[in-house]
Parts: structure tokens; C-alpha cells; sequence
């Protein structure tokens, strides 16, 4: 038995929470480089976080697939990994290959397995067959052809041998289906390509590819969308297309976060009927009531936004309908047991929002160590998926950036969002007396479909009581 067949090709693992794909950030190692077991070999960047990417088996790396800013979907090649022996320096026998193999690692990657699960889900692995390295073929060609044949669930095992790879062999499915998919295919590894191509009209054949051997990469695609004739072949309406960019011009892709955030703005334009409401308040009473717990408690301090938080959870246990989402496919609104509370936090990524799980179980105190850990984590990009989803209800502080009011997209498919503006000095009526108060604007877009104005503006005014003066918190609670 050769060594390449002793290769253990790790594929990209499956994301969870809808993600489909990932863009490789950073190779954490290199070819040639020797990996233990959950070393990780990759940081990814999916739609919800920046993640590291362990692999569970150990050796030493044959092939790297992708290069920085590539696209690689999901149950795509990542690494190739052949096993060394006990001292480290060639492949192991075939016997321990095999153990390792079925064993994995056993440990968790972002709330999802890097070993091959039970033996009641085994993937049955397709035959492998070794060819030499081609001299004038395109690099490419043996990944193109897994990409575009049949797997029967198992998944592509080909690898794209690197430029420097020599006389490396490649590893590819034996069968006509790959030799077939090898002549004359367009050479467009990753099946995101081929969707945008699709989607935009762009006609592959026509595009000259910018990855190693002409490989077409999405920014090929992208690229030949600048031109006026394909812009024109895209456009619904001829009438509407888009002028070619500028030199001047600068052009963003919408990839990663951005474009989430686009689908998900979108989407709840789309499908939620808001319905936007506010009011001024007198938010001196709620600065002072901090005061007076951060100098009783000077080692765990409150923050306003945890304040507001409080008084959140308050509000949605006197109107949980506003605690919903609408199941339109079911027909029926689903109001949640637990108020999973999602805070909007600006990023240098985007605008993520973080997800605070059963947050009416937690103290004041403790609601706001969770707001600062977890804020701090989402900014930092180290947040799992997992707490980037699933929320109930969003409180978001627009306050920071100096504005007064707003009227914020609701975070589909939740019902509602709070809104809060920047706490100001200004001229305030109390007790008919004219004074300098510090005011604040809140407002609360919801679904109409989950409630009409008298439930919002219920939950409206309970806030802005509550905000007003703080001591009907605890009458409340």
C-alpha cells in the first residue's frame, strides 16, 4: 500500500445554523508541517463568527486546500493528513491508519463533532484510485471533477495537489464519471461559483479563471459582471442595469457578515408588517439609581444597558406576545417559554447580534457580566454561531453613535426591538416647574401581525415608567 493511500482527506465539517460555507482566513500550518490530534490547522471566517478549525487526526499535511480568501462549502477537502509512524517520520502502518480512522478524535468544534459519528452513520468511502500528477493539465482538474460528480453521501475525497507538489501524485475517484467531468468541464471547483454565475448570467465559458491552472474563482465572476454586456444579461430589465464601476470606484462584496446582514434586513422588510412607536423620557432617576448601585457594589458595576435589559424582561413577562415569532409556513404565532435576549453590537465585522440565553433567569448583576462578556467576545470575533442566533427579542443601544431616535429593521424572525437614543440634557417639565433633565428617546418596533397598538404601546409605556422611575421595577417584579 502506497502512502497517498494511507491519506486522510478532513473536510470542511458541517457549520450548523444554516451555514453552507466558510472563506479560509489563515493557514495555521503549512504543507510538510507535522499536526497532532484538534491542533488547529485553519482559521474561517462563516457568516455568523471567525472561528479556529481543528482537525482531528494527526500526521503530517500533504495538501492545503484553498488559499487565503478562497471559498470552501461545506463537506469540501480542507486537508489532506498522511499518519506518521512512532518516530515521527514516515506514514503508519495500515492497521493504525484504519483505528485512527474510525476513532477520530471524539471532540467538539463549535457545537459539532470533527469525528465520523457512531457505527450506526458510517460514511461509506468511495474508491480511490492514484494517478501521476499531471504536466499540462490545469492544478485544478481532479477537485473540478469531484465537484461535479456524484457522491452517493459521502462526500468528495479528491485533492487538489499545491503548485510546488513535484511529482506528488493526486488523488482522484476512479471511473468514467471523473475522467468524463475532467474533459471539457468549465474549471470551477467550488459550486458557489457556479450558483453566482448562474444567478447573475454570467456565462462561464466566456470567463478566463485567475486561480492556479485558470481555476474560475468568485472573484472572477464578480469581475465579469463590471463588463457592460453582462451586466446588461443579469439585469431583470435591461433598463435598469448598473453602469460599469469607475476607476475611482470602490466595490464591496457582499460575502461573509455583510451579506447575512443584507439578506436578513431583507427578508424581514419583506415578510413583517412593523409598526414603529416611541417617547421622550426623563432617564435622570434610572443614571442616579446606577450610581447608587455601582457605589454599593464598586467591584461588579451596572451598566445602563443592563439597567434597560431589566426593565426589558419586566415589560415582556407583563406582554409576552411581544416574546414571539410568526411561523408563516404553520400559520401561527410561537411566543417563547424563555426571553433569549439579543443585544445589537457594532463590529468591525458588521452589526452582530449576540444572544443572552434564558436572560430572565439572570440577576441584574449578572445580566450585566454577561452584556460585557459577551459584547466584548462578538467584537472580538471568538463568539461560536451558536450564540449569534435563536434570539427572542432585541434591545439595541443606537444611543452610542449620538443619535436620538431610529427606526430599526426588526431582527427577523423575532417579533420586536427596542431602540434607545442618547441620554441628553435638555429642558424637562417637573412638577410644574421647568428643569434640566437627562432625556432619552425610546422606541419599539414590532410585528403588527403578533399584536395590536394597545400590547405595544402597553410594553412601551411600562418601559418608559420603569425608565422614569426605577423604583417600579421592584414593585413589578
Amino acid at each position: 500500500m502506497t502512502t497517498v493511500e494511507r491519506t486522510q482527506v478532513f473536510l470542511l465539517p458541517d457549520l450548523g445554523e444554516g451555514l453552507s460555507e466558510a472563506e479560509i482566513v489563515e493557514w495555521r500550518v503549512a504543507v510538510g508541517d507535522v499536526v497532532t490530534v484538534d491542533q488547529s490547522v485553519v482559521e474561517v471566517e462563516t457568516a455568523k463568527a471567525v472561528v479556529d478549525v481543528p482537525c482531528p487526526y494527526a500526521g503530517r499535511v500533504v495538501t492545503l486546500h484553498g488559499a487565503a480568501g478562497e471559498v470552501r462549502p461545506v463537506g469540501q477537502p480542507l486537508i489532506t493528513i498522511a499518519p506518521l509512524d512512532g518516530d515521527g517520520d514516515e506514514p503508519a502502518g495500515h492497521a493504525t491508519y484504519r483505528e485512527e480512522e474510525r476513532a477520530g478524535s471524539g471532540n467538539v468544534l463549535i457545537g459539532y463533532g470533527t469525528g465520523h459519528g457512531g457505527a450506526t452513520r458510517r460514511r461509506r468511502r468511495p474508491r480511490l484510485a492514484v494517478a501521476p500528477e499531471p504536466t499540462d493539465a490545469p492544478q485544478g482538474a481532479a477537485d473540478t471533477a469531484v465537484g461535479s460528480s456524484p457522491t452517493d453521501g459521502a462526500g468528495p475525497v479528491a485533492a487538489d495537489a499545491p503548485a510546488n507538489a513535484g511529482s506528488t501524485p493526486v488523488v482522484a475517484l476512479a471511473g468514467p464519471t471523473a475522467s468524463t467531468a475532467l474533459a471539457g468541464a468549465a474549471l470551477v471547483i467550488s459550486p458557489i461559483v457556479r450558483r453566482l454565475a448562474r444567478d447573475r448570467g454570467v456565462d462561464l465559458s466566456t470567463v478566463r479563471g485567475s486561480g492556479p491552472g485558470g481555476v474560475i474563482r468568485r472573484a472572477d465572476v464578480e469581475a465579469a459582471l463590471t463588463t457592460p454586456a453582462a451586466r446588461l444579461a443579469a439585469a431583470p430589465d435591461p433598463q435598469v442595469a448598473l453602469a460599469p464601476a469607475g476607476d475611482g470606484d470602490v466595490v464591496v462584496p457582499l460575502t461573509g457578515v455583510r451579506k447575512v446582514i443584507a439578506d436578513k434586513l431583507s427578508r424581514s422588510r419583506r415578510e413583517i408588517p412593523e409598526v414603529t412607536i416611541w417617547v421622550d423620557v426623563d432617564a435622570t432617576g434610572l443614571l442616579e439609581t446606577r450610581a447608587a448601585i455601582n457605589a454599593a457594589t464598586p467591584d461588579a458595576p451596572v451598566s445602563i444597558l443592563a439597567l434597560l435589559a431589566r426593565i426589558c424582561l419586566s415589560g415582556l413577562r407583563r406582554f409576552p406576545q411581544l416574546n414571539a415569532r410568526v411561523d408563516t409556513e404553520g400559520q401561527r404565532i410561537v411566543q417563547s417559554a424563555g426571553v433569549h435576549l439579543g443585544i445589537a453590537a457594532q463590529t468591525d465585522r458588521g452589526l452582530l447580534v449576540p444572544v443572552l440565553r434564558d436572560a430572565q433567569r439572570l440577576t441584574t448583576a449578572e445580566l450585566a457580566a454577561e452584556l460585557s462578556a459577551t459584547t466584548a467576545a462578538a467584537r472580538a470575533g471568538t463568539l461560536p454561531p451558536a450564540r449569534l442566533t435563536g434570539g427572542t427579542f432585541t434591545l439595541n443601544n443606537y444611543g452610542v453613535f449620538g443619535v436620538d431616535g431610529s427606526t430599526p429593521i426588526i431582527n427577523h424572525p423575532e417579533a420586536a426591538l427596542l431602540g434607545v437614543g442618547r441620554i441628553v440634557d435638555k429642558p424637562w417639565v417637573v412638577d410644574g416647574q421647568l428643569a434640566v433633565r437627562k432625556v432619552t428617546q425610546l422606541s419599539l418596533t414590532f410585528d403588527h401581525r403578533v399584536c395590536d397598538g394597545g400590547v405595544a404601546g402597553g410594553f412601551l409605556r411600562h418601559v418608559a415608567d420603569c425608565v422614569e422611575r426605577p423604583a417600579l421595577l421592584i414593585a413589578a417584579t
